[in-house]
């Protein structure tokens, strides 16, 4: 027979029970609403160093807004450590979603099972590593940034231009080391007229500007850019067919189609050759049937959106330093219909000046069937550039990241190309590392952008070791 002594007290039981079930209970992680929402919007560390306004004119309370991260791993002494510009496209959409969604340092998401909570998440492709990175929300009246008036939003490039001169200046004065760094103004799609308006300015005015006053421009890169649009309306035919997403039949109609944009252009008649233009497009979408037309691989729609949300948020614009009583959109109606008259008129003229003066680096994701290879290729070819002959003869070399095929390169003298695989409009969001690796090499001038073969080896061992 068991002693008594062997069983506790039913008391002494219970209460040993309730003390062991706190002890589980509190190595359970919280995870209620109440417990999420406390959790910051942006994370301490996900914050920009410098963040806020810059003016475009000593006359105007317009500013453009600038989120400004400084490189995480850098190689040189600070005051030469390059410095990335980024401009959106659009027209008119914000620089926070390339921020937020492409090759910031930390990008945004949704929780798996849960498409309501947004993460904010650090990036490992991101173009802070060696480098500073520059947003700015362009043109006045586009994210962020405000346009004291409608009036003072730019209508064609060489306002454009002019904004961001006064605002780069600005920037590069708050701190004196940055007056010496090399800057690399980057953007991608509808900013491949930004950036070369930019680049031309900055050209243009350096050479009647005391030194001290230049900018230190040492190249440009565009992504899968409208650029010469004329050129590149006439290319979505002969893309899409050869794609084998439309028949000879829809190839003609759609050629029809360009044909009009290409006749309403030419004219000068620029409002009717947007909206040629638009329906040209719109007029791929339906015959293919694509989820979108910016990467005809993917079943959904790129997640632009979770820009939006997130940056709508209070606590968000507070942490960024925007002005509270915007609104934040990804991207502006009213400055694209400001801009509606400027999308079919060409800027190849200063990709031209550019590429005689400076660094060019033009990069496709190889699925856009907007503005992708096809498109931008058409247009390289009647470039008026000494070295055009060269370039288009020049050898398209298969590009490697790490051992694994990531795309090609073809480059003469100060033109480089880059097609980029498994991605579509968006590059850096669709390949985070081969984007980081292009940007890297081509800033620094190793690997496939090096001028010797020499130095491609050494940086394909330098990669690997990472």
């Amino acid at each position: 027979m068991a002693s008594s002594a062997a069983a506790p007290p039913p008391l002494k039981q219970l209460l040993l029970f309730f003390l062991l079930l706190l002890s589980f209970v509190a190595r359970i992680p919280v995870s209620s609403p109440a417990a999420a929402a406390a959790e910051p919007v942006l994370p301490e560390e996900s914050l920009p160093a410098r963040s806020g306004y810059l003016p475009v004119s000593p006359t105007s309370g317009s500013a453009i807004f600038y989120a400004f991260y400084e490189a995480q791993r850098p190689t040189t002494t600070p005051s030469q450590t390059p410095l990335l510009i980024w401009l959106q496209g659009g027209p008119g959409c914000s620089s926070m979603t390339g921020n937020f969604y492409e090759l910031g340092p930390w990008r945004v998401s949704s929780v798996a099972h849960n498409a309501e909570r947004l993460v904010v998440e650090p990036n490992p492709g991101a173009w802070n590593r060696l480098f500073g990175l520059l947003f700015l929300d362009n043109p006045i009246g586009v994210g962020f940034s405000v346009a004291a008036s409608p009036e003072e939003i730019p209508r064609d490039q060489f306002t454009v231009a002019k904004h961001l001169f006064a605002a780069i200046t600005a920037f590069v004065e708050l701190d004196g080391a940055f007056k010496s760094r090399p800057i690399y103004v980057t953007g991608e799609s509808y900013a491949g007229k930004y950036v070369p308006a930019i680049g031309y300015y900055t050209l243009k005015w350096n050479a009647e500007l005391p030194p001290s006053q230049r900018l230190n421009l040492a190249g440009v890169a565009i992504g899968n850019g409208l650029t010469d649009p004329v050129t590149q309306v006439a290319t979505h035919a002969v893309n899409a067919y050869f794609s084998g997403l439309i028949n000879e039949r829809q190839k003609s109609e759609l050629e029809k189609a360009q044909g009009e944009a290409v006749k309403l252009t030419e004219m000068g008649n620029w409002s009717q050759a947007t909206a040629a233009r638009t329906g040209v497009l719109r007029l791929l979408q339906n015959m293919t049937g694509l989820a979108t037309l910016y990467d005809f691989t993917r079943k959904v729609p790129y997640n632009t959106q979770w820009v939006t949300r997130l940056l709508q948020q209070p606590e968000a614009k507070r942490a960024l330093k925007a002005n509270e009583s915007i609104v934040f959109d990804e991207c502006s109606d009213a400055v694209g219909a400001v801009l509606h008259d400027d999308v079919m008129k060409s800027v190849k003229y200063m990709v031209e000046h550019l590429v005689e003066n400076s660094r060019v680096l033009l990069y496709q994701g190889h699925s856009d069937l907007r503005d992708g290879v096809v498109s931008v290729e058409a247009w390289v070819k009647t470039m008026r550039w000494g070295g055009i002959d060269e370039f288009l003869s020049a050898e398209r070399k298969v590009w490697r990241v790490n051992g694994a095929l990531a795309g090609y390169v073809q480059r003469s003298g100060s033109l480089s190309q880059a097609v980029v695989l498994g991605a579509g409009h968006l590059v850096p969001t669709d390949q985070p590392l081969s984007a980081q690796v292009m940007i890297e090499d081509w800033v620094l001038e190793k690997g496939l952008f090096a001028d010797s073969k020499e130095d491609e080896r050494p940086t394909r061992r330098h990669r690997l070791a990472i």
